[in-house]
């Protein structure tokens, strides 16, 4: 019998979930380009891809090479996701080409991006606020802690600007969905929604990201759910260290975040929603940072600059950590150090890939929502 999904409103449905990959992040997504992508994604058995941006996809928007990648997707049963980029007017300027693409006139070239998304179906489109940067470590690797611009005037200007790209949205169908990105809190996130309104915006939810705001997963999971509608699923390393906490991005288990926790909340607020898995890139594609990024968890000025965060999260934050250091302590998982001499490369990507959509069906169709079937793969890719 096919298993019923019920919808935020209680309504039944028979969609089928479908478990899909980030497109940048799949080994060689830059070297194969987007068509080769979208067929490698299919071979490796996922459902679906999501680029991060539509100028990914089509640095022009050529409309009859997005047309193609469309087309492709279809032919071969996956979904198709993608974004804009960033939406605060103090990062705006790390991504010349959000202007570019607009002749200058960043909300023209916004407006461009939505209506050509729009033309191939993509209306679930994924933005976030700043960029990391990692060359510094600590605080002041997030635009969060710029001493140029507080943080409430940047999410002042993003409100703004989203209030701004709000009618585009609205009369393309579209959802402009914030990102839980290493610099911005669940509880910001969801303010923001709730301000711009839900009809034109929601959440992406990457359930490694809040790690560096010291949130829970799970709980950030119950505040985010009702306005998640996109999601990249990550998992990483948190372990204390000189300087505070240590994050580093691990293959799928190998890694703090309770899956079987986080996902049966986000799929039961929205069960129409791909899940995306956001594997880290190889390191033929990606040279590995050195170092990992650093949580300055007991910085006073750290501290200071979550006011949401609530004793019982921070409490159920540091147990987690207690409980994975022991993993770590007995061998289990490699600390930072040691993993850095493993071999990650692209054999070593594709089976993290296909781990995390194993793990994320199992634990789905645990929950009793429909999974979608791939169509049969061809044989598997070389590299």
């Amino acid at each position: 019998m096919t298993a019923i999904a019920t919808g935020p409103a209680g309504t039944a449905s028979t969609h089928r979930i479908r478990v899909g990959v980030d497109g940048k992040k799949i080994p060689e997504a830059a070297k194969r380009g987007a068509l080769a992508t979208i067929d490698h994604a299919h071979e490796l058995g996922m459902d679906g891809l999501f680029f991060r941006t539509i100028l990914d996809m089509s640095p022009t928007l050529d409309a009859g090479e997005l047309k193609e990648l469309r087309q492709r997707a279809d032919d071969l049963d996956l979904y198709l996701e993608t974004g804009l980029g960033k939406v605060n007017p103090f990062a705006n300027p790390e991504a010349p080409e959000l202007r570019s693409i607009g002749d200058g006139d960043i909300v023209l070239g916004f407006r461009r991006m939505m209506e050509a998304a729009a033309a191939i179906g993509c209306r679930e489109l994924w933005v976030a606020t700043a960029n990391f940067k990692g060359s510094y470590f600590g605080r002041f690797a997030y635009d969060r802690f710029r001493t140029d611009v507080d943080w409430s005037d940047q999410l002042a200007a993003t409100e703004k600007f989203l209030h701004r790209l709000a009618p585009i949205a609205r009369d393309l169908g579209i959802h402009m969905n914030l990102e839980t990105h290493e610099e911005i809190t669940s509880f910001e996130l969801v303010r923001l929604v709730e301000a711009v309104g839900p009809d034109v915006t929601g959440i992406v939810y990457d359930t490694a990201n809040v790690l560096q705001r010291m949130e829970h997963p799970v709980y950030a999971a119950r505040r985010v759910a009702l306005y998640v509608r996109q999601t990249h699923l990550k998992d990483a390393y948190v372990a204390h260290d000189d300087g505070g906490l240590v994050h580093q991005l691990r293959p799928y288990g190998e890694g703090v975040v309770d899956f079987a926790g986080v996902l049966p909340i986000i799929v039961a607020a929205n069960p129409t929603m791909n899940v995306t898995i956001e594997n880290p890139q190889s390191y033929l594609d990606k040279t590995p940072a050195q170092r990992p990024r650093v949580i300055e968890a007991f910085n006073p000025e750290f501290l200071v600059g979550h006011p949401d965060l609530s004793v019982e999260e921070l409490a159920a934050y540091l147990d987690m950590v207690h409980h994975y250091e022991q993993r770590v302590t007995s061998g289990e998982v490699a600390d930072w150090r040691n993993y850095l001499t493993q071999p990650y490369e692209y054999a070593e990507a594709v089976e993290c890939i296909k781990t995390g959509a194993r793990m994320a069906r199992q634990i789905i169709g645990d929950a009793g929502y429909p999974l979608h079937t791939p169509l049969v793969q061809h044989a598997a890719a070389g590299h």
